[in-house]
């Protein structure tokens, strides 16, 4: 198939949809979306958020070096989608959204009790690229839905009902997975108990 080509312009869709959450020095709390975020190393846990100086929770995170990032679920779409358009400096989104703050272990900045996931974060390092910062975090505590969890302490993220952002519209992700890390190198042994464990989970 032809391609077109564009130049100068990062396509890397889909994005993960986060809520981030930062408390200023003042005991001031904001909620805004972030659209640039992803997984940098293992260990330590780090991962970045990149925020345009102009917004409100730049100033606050820039302060406190501290910020939870929420993962919400798909009923949380308008409100996430709200969180985006509307400035922090004109709107208290948090009451506005309804939103309930719970108190983090390891730092000041509160996390969204009605994401299924909340992850702390302490900034480590800030590179101004551009029109973005890239605020580089070290994870120092993760907060997740008790009932997300098997027996065996699995996360399953897909009962989550987590979202996508993809060029400008949300979509949910999907609750069957199309392969599983290594599957396609996977003895036919291995293949057969998985599935085995897999109908014995159900």
């Amino acid at each position: 198939m032809d391609k077109i080509d564009f130049e100068g312009s990062v396509i890397l869709n889909p994005v993960p949809v986060v809520l981030v959450t930062s408390r200023n020095k003042e005991g001031k709390t904001n909620v805004f979306t972030v659209g640039w975020t992803g997984t940098i190393n293992t260990k330590p846990p780090m991962l970045y958020i990149s925020i345009r100086p102009e917004r409100l929770s730049y100033e606050y995170i820039k302060e406190t070096l501290e910020f939870v990032v929420n993962l919400p679920s798909s009923d949380l779409v308008k409100a996430v989608d709200y969180c985006g358009v509307r400035s922090g400096k004109k709107n208290d989104k948090i009451s506005e959204m309804g939103f309930t703050l719970k108190e983090s272990h390891h730092i000041s900045a509160p996390f969204i009790d009605e994401c299924p996931v909340n992850i702390e974060c302490k900034v480590k390092n800030i590179i101004p690229l551009g029109t973005h910062d890239m605020f580089i975090a070290e994870v120092v505590g993760s907060h997740v839905n008790e009932d997300l969890l098997d027996e065996k302490g699995k996360i399953h993220f897909e009962n989550a009902n987590m979202i996508s952002y993809c060029h400008g519209e949300y979509f949910p992700l999907s609750k069957k997975p199309i392969g599983s890390f290594g599957f396609s190198v996977m003895k036919k042994k291995t293949k057969k108990r998985r599935r085995f464990e897999n109908k014995k989970s159900k």
